[in-house]
């Protein structure tokens, strides 16, 4: 049988996850979260998601050459654990911790994957388990999945994972070379968490909205470089403001916050709620700006020679997920091609870890081409899903749903889209998502009241067909997982004008028919109704809850909202 290795993540206490390659194949990779229906899966280990995983690839666990965990020992003749000591000597027992006991957590997790392991039926006295260091799988999710076979920058950006938290390298040849690793708390990642937070987000989810929100705001009306400054090649967090831990962690209704109260004394105290409010939109906006200019610069001071010479670049970690900083990367004359690993997050490494490995034993893994890896489910399915439902949902069978479909959007009305395989990462792209034709106005104010989202700044994303994208947006750049912000030419911006943002960028898919073509024939469909391929889309999942995996879950998340239809395989499902 083909070389088989299982990826699991997790060790850091959030987005469990597994991914399964089979002889350089990605044949399967889920999350956590949307099996235990907990955002998330806090302090879980990816059991469902490795279930599936095995289930989906027809094996069992003695089936599986090699398992590997994106988290490893620290030597202590290392750099890493030195500098956390060094820098954080006003919590003398984070110190004395990372010098002492610097593998504790290590330790820890892998003695809970054993677990896990044993009881998915794994033979603890066989099974071959292989770690490797978070920073490096992150690095290899992105460098081994972009499929670039020229010598390719690799950069990671990611929060505080073990202790390396920045990641210059570049690959060439199958192999990755390091160039340079900042460790904790050198962090820009947790930089723009810690100020994320205070902004009101979640510590988890909030770099993507706060980037949302900056839009809005004007970031020269204040000045956050004493925060964080690159200078001389080393990257340097102001940690009496934020990045902190132990005693300085501002402490507010019982909770610790990775930020200090010398940041709130200077800033004012924390919003009660998210708000697009003064002064707190525009400190949104001058963090965006200080994120993406020491990103730019420590990424020219690293990389620049091998984008000159190359022009690829492959990019994963949290400051990944930053759109607008994306759009300034592929702006840079010397950026041929930027691929962005689409899970991100901790999920992601999952799949790094394991594309890592295949690659040490000599077996090269494929570009991944799309997202479409977790569950499907059948008419049948679905139709036992709504006779069994609390809800009694009425439901009917539909020829060639994409035209049938386009029909609904182009009258207007917000749709539920429930196809194929769910998606691997946290953005929905055509298998489930939310979808409206953004030539109809009103679209997306629509939607927020059907799903009761009362954010008036949360910008929804989009997906066009490829033809339309080559006319439509400013530069013509592959983004196959909507991890770039692209301008809009100004004769499409009225007719597109719901998927644009304050910025009037608009944050898209582009889509290759190979790549889903149910999708796509409903975007042609729509071409032929409005004269744009393009449709308005957002994740199908209520706030704050993981996105829809199975029927049930779409029909719970149908039912708690005012949406009017819904459509699962070749079932449609319509309000009374």
């Amino acid at each position: 049988m083909a070389l088989t290795i299982l990826g699991l993540s997790g060790a850091l206490g959030h987005d469990p996850a597994a991914a399964l390659y089979v002889g350089g194949k990605l044949i399967a990779a889920a999350e956590e979260e949307r099996f235990v229906r907990s955002k998330h899966a806090r302090n879980r280990m990816p059991y469902e998601s490795a279930k599936f995983c095995l289930e989906q690839a027809g094996i069992t666990p003695a089936d599986v050459d090699i398992v590997t965990i994106a988290y490893a020992p620290i030597s202590i003749f290392g750099k890493a654990r030195w500098h956390y000591a060094r820098h954080h000597w006003y919590a003398p027992d984070h110190s004395l911790d990372a010098i002492l006991l610097g593998n504790r957590r290590f330790k820890r997790f892998r003695r809970k994957i054993l677990w896990c392991l044993e009881q998915l039926g794994f033979d603890l006295g066989t099974v071959r388990l292989e770690p490797l260091a978070h920073q490096l799988a992150n690095a290899s999710s992105a460098y081994y999945c972009s499929g670039f076979k020229e010598k390719t920058a690799i950069l990671y950006i990611g929060d505080n994972g073990e202790y390396a938290t920045t990641f210059f390298g570049y690959g060439e040849r199958g192999k990755i070379h390091i160039i340079k690793e900042f460790y904790a708390p050198e962090s820009l990642g947790a930089l723009h968490a810690a100020l994320s937070e205070y902004l009101g987000f979640d510590e988890l989810d909030g770099q993507l909205p706060a980037m949302s929100l900056a839009a809005y705001g004007d970031a020269t009306r204040y000045d956050f470089s004493k925060l964080a400054r690159f200078e001389n090649g080393e990257l340097i967090i102001n940690t009496d403001y934020v990045n902190v831990v132990g005693s300085r962690r501002h402490k507010e209704e019982g909770k610790y916050y990775s930020f200090s109260s010398k940041l709130v004394e200077w800033l004012g105290p924390r919003p009660e709620e998210t708000t697009a409010e003064e002064p707190y939109v525009h400190y949104a906006a001058s963090m965006q700006a200080l994120v993406e200019k020491l990103a730019l610069e420590m990424m020219d001071y690293y990389l620049g020679d091998i984008l000159r010479e190359t022009g690829k670049i492959a990019f994963a970690g949290s400051c990944s997920l930053n759109l607008k900083l994306n759009q300034h990367i592929i702006a840079r004359p010397d950026v041929k091609e930027l691929f962005v690993q689409p899970a991100f997050g901790e999920a992601g490494v999952s799949v790094g870890a394991a594309a890592y490995i295949s690659e040490q034993q000599g077996v090269p893994v494929e570009k991944m081409e799309n997202v479409y890896l977790g569950p499907d489910y059948s008419n049948e399915d679905v139709i036992a899903a709504c006779v069994s439902h609390l809800d009694r949902p009425q439901w009917q069978l539909i020829e060639d749903a994409p035209e049938y479909i386009a029909d609904i959007l182009t009258d207007g009305h917000p749709v539920a889209w429930f196809q194929g395989r769910m998606e691997f990462g946290p953005r929905a792209m055509g298998h489930r998502s939310i979808l409206g034709c953004p030539s109809v106005v009103g679209v997306v104010e629509r939607i927020k009241s059907q799903l009761k989202v009362c954010v008036p700044w949360r910008p929804f994303y989009s997906s066009m067909l490829d033809t339309a994208a080559t006319q439509m947006l400013e530069i013509d750049h592959p983004s196959t997982f909507m991890n770039v912000a692209f301008d809009v030419k100004d004769k499409y911006k009225r007719r597109v004008a719901e998927i644009l943002h304050e910025d009037t960028a608009a944050r898209t898919q582009v889509l290759k028919r190979e790549h889903n073509p149910r999708y796509y024939d409903l975007m042609i469909h729509m071409e032929r109704l409005t004269g744009n391929g393009v449709l308005l889309s957002t994740s199908l999942n209520p706030d704050g809850e993981p996105m829809a995996c199975s029927p049930k879950e779409a029909l719970d998340m149908f039912f708690s909202s005012d949406l009017q239809y819904l459509v699962m395989e070749d079932v449609l499902v319509v309000k009374a």
